[in-house]
């Protein structure tokens, strides 16, 4: 036998780290627990010593806890130790396996066709658990009709409600670990929403990815990166689906919907690394630079760009089948005819399903807007056309936005009213003059910014000004102006049309089961 003893450093709480304080162990396997290869496909028991008072929320079987000691905590109080043993069938289970172990774990569950689906909450909160219960009911029950079957007998959510604005989930075969918040929003109509949809979203990974799996990703390998161009299915897809199948269960109603829609088209647009790399390529080093932007102007997300480009594929096979057949009959086709056949699928075979169910080529699409560099504006106003949906565009809101070509953050710099450069549009006068992402703006000729930095934008208009800008931690005066006959991040919305004619609104009906 060999023991390994090891320290691990887990002081960082979101979805994908373990974490542990006084109040809980957070752990996810993968990045926690040593791999063995030649081991990988032996069963694995992780016993796990605790305080009798404690609660372990995870897919992974367990066994009845087994008294261990009595032991002093650190006030001298006698508290009797537990084993709880933890069973995967193999490493793959284990790695895939994240656990909460806590005594305030709050818990819920039902039952859905026979399948066990927990709710499990670490974190401050006060959860309305029939209507979240009823939500969720009904969002996994459109998930599971539409694929026709379900992956797993036995589904854990583990949320963890944060006291900060986070906004984190990471897909498991049988659970899906969240960290969300501020907990003080959670049940307000914004957050909440958030709520359902990232659980939607990641719900839809029991099929998509941890079942449907890429060729480059079918084993996993352990001990390098896996990349693959297949985002663009793995989180495109499921982030279409993530909204959608909210508005067409009947969770979201339609304002919801549309405004998330919106969200993701105005990201599309306000990213000018569609100009540069294309979808699948982005796919590729997606997690590269993490979750943060990375370069700017680089690439595209597999989820946004991903996402939107689903929706046009969705459209697609509906127009040229009468709206007989969707993108939903190709994820059916991925799960029954390749992930229940023990078969990853390939960027061709994506093609050839999609060709297949809409009955013609989709070559030239699928060239042109997933394999290279691409604005979407054409292919979204064909696709919203056969809806009866508009794209239409305006102005961009502040003048800085619309004239200059720069973005601020909503945190407004250090809390002192100045402003923090998100954004800057390539070719613009906030690039000409210098200003680059991350830069914070503290003065506008001569006059320290308090939270009116675009009402002095205004007042100046036209005339060249000079602004003090804090850029790595050096304050520089630069001069800036606009460009005449020049303008930057228009804002784009979503509506239906008051003209649609009978057949756009039978397809809107078909389409997300709701009257136009």
């Amino acid at each position: 036998e060999v023991h390994i003893l090891y320290s691990y450093y887990a002081a960082d709480l979101d979805a994908g780290n373990s974490y542990l304080d006084d109040s809980q162990l957070f752990v996810n396997p993968a990045n926690c627990c040593m791999y063995v290869p030649d081991k990988r496909g032996e069963a694995i028991q992780l016993n796990l010593v605790l305080p009798d008072n404690y609660q372990v929320a995870t897919a992974m079987k367990q066994d009845k806890p087994v008294a261990y000691k009595a032991v002093k905590n650190e006030n001298r109080q006698k508290i009797t130790q537990v084993v709880f043993s933890l069973k995967a069938a193999d490493y793959d289970e284990l790695a895939d396996s994240p656990f909460i172990a806590s005594k305030s774990l709050k818990h819920n569950m039902f039952i859905m066709d026979g399948i066990e689906f927990h709710l499990w909450i670490q974190g401050e909160c006060k959860p309305d658990w029939a209507k979240i219960i009823n939500d969720f009911f009904i969002f996994i029950n459109e998930q599971v009709n539409m694929m026709k079957g379900c992956p797993v007998k036995e589904y854990h959510f583990l949320f963890h409600l944060m006291p900060n604005k986070c906004f984190h989930g990471v897909e498991h075969l049988g659970s899906t670990d969240i960290s969300i918040g501020p907990t003080y929003n959670f049940m307000k109509e914004e957050m909440y929403n958030n709520f359902l949809g990232i659980s939607c979203h990641e719900f839809f990974h029991c099929w998509n990815i941890k079942s449907i799996r890429p060729a480059e990703m079918f084993p996993y390998d352990y001990t390098k990166e896996n990349y693959s161009r297949l985002g663009y299915v793995c989180e495109g897809v499921t982030t279409y689906y993530g909204n959608y199948l909210l508005y067409r269960s009947g969770v979201f109603n339609e304002i919801q919907y549309l405004k998330s829609v919106k969200g993701e088209v105005q990201k599309h647009f306000d990213n000018y690394g569609r100009f540069n790399l294309s979808v699948a390529l982005s796919s590729f080093d997606t997690w590269l630079d993490g979750y943060t932007a990375g370069v700017p102007g680089r690439k595209v997300s597999i989820y946004t760009e991903g996402g939107l480009l689903a929706f046009i594929t969705d459209m697609f096979i509906r127009k040229n089948t009468q709206n007989k057949k969707s993108l939903d009959n190709v994820m059916q086709a991925l799960y029954h005819d390749y992930a229940l056949q023990g078969k990853p699928y390939t960027e061709g075979d994506y093609l050839k399903i999609v060709e297949r169910m809409a009955t013609r080529s989709f070559a030239e699409i699928f060239e042109t807007y997933f394999n290279k560099p691409a604005d979407l504006l054409k292919p979204l106003i064909e696709a919203m056309n056969w809806l009866g949906m508009e794209l239409y565009k305006s102005a961009g809101r502040k003048y800085y936005e619309r004239f200059w070509g720069m973005k601020t953050s909503e945190d407004h710099g250090n809390g002192h009213g100045s402003v923090k450069v998100s954004a800057v549009a390539p070719d613009s006068p906030a690039a000409a003059a210098g200003i680059f992402p991350g830069d914070e703006i503290i003065i506008i000729n001569g006059l320290q910014i308090k939270n009116n930095f675009n009402d002095w934008c205004e007042y100046y208009n036209e005339e060249e000004v000079q602004l003090t800008v804090i850029t790595a931690q050096q304050q520089r005066n630069i001069k800036i102006a606009h460009f005449p006959g020049k303008e930057y991040y228009p804002c784009y919305h979503v509506f239906k049309k008051r003209d649609a004619t009978l057949e756009q609104k039978a397809a809107y009906r078909l389409w997300c089961n709701r009257d136009f």
